[in-house]
């Protein structure tokens, strides 16, 4: 059945304007963005298909352009739209922090580096470069290494942060793993980023390790 024939309260985008897109299941959310369904298929039940076929709704957003192409319902024109609207997020978050609004709220930085780390196959060591008012300047990312490490060479760091004038810096990695928790290499770069970024009085707010489904804050377990 068309899903304009369903009872209005369970058509996804009536019941996304009564109460909301958290009220939404995660096929419901897909609907909405694919609009239709195929023959014989309403959007949602398309939506449940790709669902089961992909294993989740983060790895339908995560896909390559060969994988989500190829299954039935979507196409490079979906593609495209899929990676504006994704990007669209990041930019939102960003620019959250350039308005120093991302961080009064630590789960902001968390969202904003989880959406542009955790995807990633590799390990990839980046920086958020920050004004005396904890404005964002600038993201950068420097290093990317093994499926398991990453080399950071902590003089080029600096040298960074100074050719952004910055004031502070949140240091941040993802363990392709998924696991989160600090590996003892981690803390040594840390303890070494300090240092180094001390001796030019630049302060080291954070370092934020992105794993699978948590991002873990050595500020927030005391490790700094």
């Amino acid at each position: 059945m068309s899903i304009k024939h369903w009872p209005q309260q369970e058509r996804p985008r009536e019941k996304l304007l009564a109460r909301g897109p958290r009220a939404l299941s995660d096929a419901e959310l897909l609907a909405i963005f694919l609009r239709t369904g195929c023959a014989g298929k309403s959007a949602v039940d398309l939506a449940r298909e790709l669902l089961t076929r992909f294993g989740g709704l983060r790895q339908i957003l995560e896909a390559s352009s060969s994988e989500f192409c190829q299954a039935p319902g979507l196409g490079e024109a979906k593609f495209s739209q899929l990676q504006a609207v994704l990007e669209m997020g990041r930019r939102h978050l960003a620019s959250a922090m350039e308005r120093g609004m991302g961080f009064t709220s630590p789960d902001a930085v968390k969202a904003y580096l989880q959406a542009e780390l955790r995807h990633r196959p590799r390990e990839v060591f980046a920086v958020l470069l920050l004004n005396n008012q904890h404005q964002l300047l600038a993201f950068e990312e420097l290093f990317q290494g093994t499926i398991d490490a990453a080399s950071v060479w902590p003089r080029e760091v600096v040298k960074l942060a100074l050719a952004h004038n910055a004031a502070a810096v949140i240091l941040a990695h993802n363990h392709p793993s998924g696991v989160a928790e600090p590996s003892q290499a981690d803390r040594h770069i840390t303890e070494r980023l300090q240092q180094a970024l001390a001796l030019v009085d630049i302060r080291v707010l954070d370092h934020l390790v992105v794993g699978e489904g948590q991002v873990l804050s050595f500020a927030e377990r005391g490790m700094l």
